[in-house]
């Protein structure tokens, strides 16, 4: 395992910056959020990390490696795994096989033995699926590893979906909005297995979520982006009691006193919209 350092990274678009400079580290087992308001620059970093765009300057390290510079099975090869915003799975397939995708990087067969099922290649597979099936009863989901995906509800997706990076035995976890879309009990299901996935499996975890409260109960540290800069990084109280953090998600009309955001759980924008409601 290694730590995450992000050094100055930025990212242009045909004149456009979509990160400009941005600073953080995860340390080795812990959870690292990345929040802001729409349009901050938040997946555009998921991105960066996982080899899907390049950065334009800046530097990205773990485990010893220069992460700009390799393309994303590389990074997946060190040991950096990740989920989507939007779920991407393979419908028609089965939980099984969806999570055995997620065992490939791990697998030492050759294609001709796959296909000729060999001896070496027969064991090397039950070897993965018993993994899998593992990996299905830790998530919460090895009641449904004959279904379809696709036939499967919205939340259990999104589980599936997280095995599947799990699968792949991580050590770091990249999250993308891991319980959009989700009803008030699929996230406190979804909340304990990434809670137990750092405590089981020791993996250090990058979090990107519009949950705020989800967010201050998880993290050990956030970093807040808005117009693709770091405009706070800290503790999530520090974090939440940040005037510059409470200007970007409700405008700089609004101000409000620190000892109004003493609220265990709740974020500086929830607390200033309820005192905004209250005065109105």
């Amino acid at each position: 395992m290694s730590e995450l350092i992000v050094d100055g990274l930025t990212v242009r678009f045909a004149g456009l910056t979509a990160l400009d400079a941005v600073d953080f580290a995860v340390p080795e087992g812990s959870v690292h959020a990345v929040i802001g308001p729409n349009g901050a620059g938040k997946s555009t970093c998921f991105n960066v990390l996982s080899g899907v765009y390049r950065a334009t300057e800046g530097s990205v390290r773990f485990a010893g490696a220069e992460l700009t510079a390799l393309s994303p099975h590389k990074i997946a090869a060190l040991g950096v795994a990740r989920t989507f915003q939007n779920i991407a799975l393979s419908s028609r397939q089965s939980v099984e096989n969806n999570l055995m995708l997620g065992r490939h990087r791990l697998t030492r067969a050759g294609f001709a033995s796959a296909g000729l099922r060999l001896p070496r290649a027969r064991r090397e597979d039950a070897r993965h699926r018993g993994r899998v099936r593992e990996i299905a009863r830790f998530v919460g989901v090895s009641e449904y590893l004959d279904a379809p995906v696709g036939m499967l509800p919205y939340g259990v997706q999104k589980r599936v979906e997280l095995a599947r990076a799990l699968a792949m035995e991580p050590s770091l976890l990249l999250l993308d909005e891991p319980v959009a879309g989700m009803n008030g009990d699929e996230r406190r299901r979804m909340a304990e297995v990434i809670v137990a996935a750092r405590a089981d499996l020791g993996l250090s975890i990058l979090l990107v979520e519009h949950d705020m409260g989800m967010v201050m109960k998880l993290a050990d540290r956030v970093t807040v982006l808005d117009f693709g800069r770091r405009i706070a990084d800290g503790t999530p109280d520090e974090v939440q009691r940040d005037p510059a953090v409470i200007r970007a998600y409700l405008g700089a009309a609004h101000t409000v006193d620190a000892g109004e955001l003493a609220v265990t759980g709740e974020t500086a924008a929830d607390a200033a919209r309820q005192k905004a409601e209250e005065r109105a």
